[in-house]
């Protein structure tokens, strides 16, 4: 039997304007909706970052939100944890990323209800380093969903890789990279698609692959893509099973140890080589992601002082708004912005900006209106200063021909 486990990311940025979630939800997310209710037998993982679940519920799109929990409440699909805001985990400290871990799950447990269980982990744009592992067995994930280009042994059809960390180490399943592209880019077609998947397991006897991308392909970046498409395929799979990820683990030995590539869905072999695993977010020859990098670290270690050293009500209430906006603010979008890979937009940079401002701007607030000594709220004025420098500097670079 082959096995095909599909994996669609449903996410949209914190800083999202009502009229283009409204365009999203009618041209993608209501339409896969429609489509799985039509084929019962449909089965998909699905990713939702936290930030789009509450964007629907705040902008009177709680329809999509109860049509999704019903799939998984029919057994049709399964949830993933993953970041709220979408940060590039590997670049941010781990405190951020057990923080952005828990307020996912907080965030989608109270919004899809019971039927958001995760026991898979997706990280956001596949983006990882070992260093995020032990923070996902702590929360209970038992798997990973990785880019094919991090997978640094044999490619498994009928196996399962895991990570060695702690007692039992954590299940790693890899994307099959050229397929899911294919799909991406309409590069394919039903028919070609399965005779890839009988290929696939040919002289074997059970084999699996799975694929991953985003759920705006389907409608919105592609017209009627999941009619044309999706449902053709799962219409025509006789003799392929769709499954979830989770199934997989019951259905196939675990391999031997890997250490997967830091890298993302995004990276190239020839980005491993270069030593460059992330090179939409912080790719190393990008002086103005550089500066945003830079300049977010500097207003992560002010929100955390501000939190450590409020020690009144005034000071408490700037403080907690600083840390409600540094969460938000280490969304991914401004930097993929600023790639210019070929993407560039010196609004959505200049947005995220913004954010990280403005958890800067009520971090020092929090600080000078705190008790602490004047020494420290002088030192603490000159990381101030020095964010604003940075600012100037990008903008200064984001307005230039």
């Amino acid at each position: 039997m082959i096995y095909w486990a599909p994996l669609l990311h449903f996410y949209q940025p914190p800083t999202q304007v009502h009229w283009v979630l409204d365009r999203i939800c009618d041209e993608s997310y209501r339409p896969l909706l429609r489509m799985f209710n039509d084929i019962p037998t449909a089965k998909v993982t699905i990713n939702i970052n936290a930030v789009l679940t509450e964007l629907l519920r705040d902008h009177g799109k709680s329809d999509i939100i109860k049509g999704l929990a019903d799939m998984a409440e029919r057994g049709q699909a399964e949830f993933t944890g993953s970041g709220k805001y979408h940060p590039i985990l590997p670049l941010i400290p781990q405190e951020e990323v057990a923080r952005q871990v828990t307020q996912n799950w907080e965030t989608n447990r109270s919004l899809l209800g019971q039927a958001y269980h995760p026991v898979g982990f997706f990280p956001p744009e596949m983006a990882y380093s070992q260093e995020i592992v032990p923070r996902l067995l702590v929360a209970g994930y038992r798997w990973i969903i990785l880019s094919g280009v991090a997978c640094p042994s044999s490619w498994p059809v009928d196996t399962i890789h895991y990570i060695p960390e702690g007692q039992g180490g954590l299940n790693v399943f890899f994307r099959d990279d050229l397929l899911s592209n294919e799909i991406s880019f309409k590069q394919t077609d039903e028919a070609d698609f399965i005779n890839h998947l009988r290929d696939i397991g040919y002289g074997k006897k059970d084999a699996y692959i799975i694929t991953a991308m985003d759920a705006e392909t389907f409608g919105h970046h592609i017209k009627n893509w999941e009619k044309l498409f999706l449902a053709e395929v799962y219409q025509a799979i006789a003799g392929i099973q769709a499954v979830t990820i989770t199934q997989l683990l019951d259905l196939f030995p675990r391999a031997s140890p890997v250490q997967p590539h830091p890298s993302s869905w995004s990276t190239s072999g020839d980005d491993l080589r270069a030593g460059n695993p992330y090179p939409l977010w912080r790719d190393t020859g990008n002086e103005i992601q550089s500066f945003l990098w830079e300049h977010a670290d500097i207003a992560i270690k002010m929100v955390k002082r501000a939190k450590e050293l409020a020690d009144n009500e005034g000071s408490h209430y700037y403080a907690d708004i600083a840390r409600t906006l540094m969460d938000r603010a280490l969304h991914s979008d401004q930097f993929w912005w600023a790639s210019r890979k070929p993407w560039w937009d010196i609004n959505l940079v200049n947005r995220g900006l913004l954010q990280q401002f403005e958890a800067v701007f009520n971090a020092y607030k929090a600080i000078k209106t705190s008790d602490c000594s004047p020494q420290v709220k002088t030192e603490l004025y000159y990381m101030e200063v020095a964010s604003r420098d940075l600012r100037t500097k990008i903008r200064d670079r984001l307005l230039l021909p």
